[in-house]
């Protein structure tokens, strides 16, 4: 299992979800728009949020190694998301699915992973580098919602995602985000 999930991981070209860069001035974040797309998930419910990430990650592993009704091998993609609610101690865990597999995607065979369509959306993201800890997350996220506050710019404050783009094998060059969806 660890070689395979390290030839997976450490891929240099993996697929994520397409989007365009929307007009901003802003050295601090951007405004993408998202396409419309299939993610695959999991809920983790009651656990903190490292503890439901290595576990989501794990669940969505699985999946795309075979734990689905084709037994089939997908790649992994990136980012690796997790959706943060204020207050709330269940997070969303999910990859992308690969564009061939975006029509009909393998169904989960685990019955708390699930395949979800995340309609397109306007989305602020604040990227930085480093190992990304759940604090340096909320810490990022509370720094680009201070900023869309004093731009007067409308987002859903109630929620907000962390999206990783490296192995845990990656020492440098780590890129990390925060994501608030626009209203």
């Amino acid at each position: 299992m660890i070689k395979s999930f390290k030839q997976t991981f450490l891929s240099l070209d993996l697929q994520s979800p397409r989007w365009s860069s929307a007009d901003t001035m802003a050295k601090d974040y951007e405004l993408r728009q998202y396409e419309t797309a299939k993610w695959v998930s999991t809920v983790i419910r009651g656990e903190t949020q490292k503890e439901a990430m290595r576990q989501g990650f794990w669940k969505l592993f699985h999946y795309i190694q075979g734990k689905n009704d084709k037994e089939m091998k997908i790649d992994m993609t990136v980012p690796v998301t997790c959706l943060v609610k204020s207050g709330c101690t269940d997070f969303k865990i999910s990859f992308f699915v690969p564009f061939e597999h975006q029509d009909s995607p393998p169904q989960p065979t685990d019955s708390d992973v699930f395949v979800e369509e995340r309609k397109a959306a306007a989305i602020f993201v604040r990227s930085f580098g480093g190992f990304a800890s759940p604090e340096k997350y909320a810490e990022e996220a509370e720094v680009l919602a201070r900023i869309l506050r004093n731009r007067a710019q409308p987002f859903h404050e109630d929620f907000f995602y962390t999206a990783g783009y490296d192995s845990p094998f990656k020492l440098f060059n780590r890129h990390n985000e925060v994501w608030y969806f626009k209203k």
